[in-house]
């Protein structure tokens, strides 16, 4: 499935109800990041809320990153975070809000059963 769309959007909904209950560290648990991705048509919203991927911006959101898609993908579903601190200092990232929410995720190291989840993910995404 194509990275969010709206049958992906569906698709992790369901495998992470599957999943629960996942235990989320508080700094995942309580984070709220809206995201504009750049290269994607009129420049599409989601955010990220208790580590979920929702369609559309959030209000309560404290950081908004405008982005590519595939450095969202690299970001949030590979946890690549070396990607993220160059594209950062590249300028590819634009960052609008409080960026020690983002800083506090640094630490964030998922669980197994958080890692499972996570490749699922990745296997269904395009």
């Amino acid at each position: 499935m194509q990275f969010l769309s709206p049958e992906w959007f569906t698709k992790v909904a369901e495998l992470r109800a599957a999943a629960q209950p996942l235990e989320l560290p508080a700094q995942l648990a309580d984070s709220v990041i809206n995201v504009t991705l750049t290269d994607m048509d009129d420049g599409k919203q989601i955010h990220i809320a208790a580590g979920e991927f929702v369609d559309g911006h959030n209000e309560s959101a404290s950081v908004t990153l405008g982005l590519s898609s595939e450095l969202a993908r690299k970001l949030f579903l590979e946890m690549d975070m070396q990607a993220g601190m160059q594209a950062f200092f590249a300028g590819e990232i634009k960052l609008e809000g409080d960026a020690t929410k983002l800083m506090e995720l640094q630490s964030y190291t998922p669980d197994d059963k958080q890692k499972a989840l996570m490749d699922q993910i990745i296997a269904i995404t395009e």
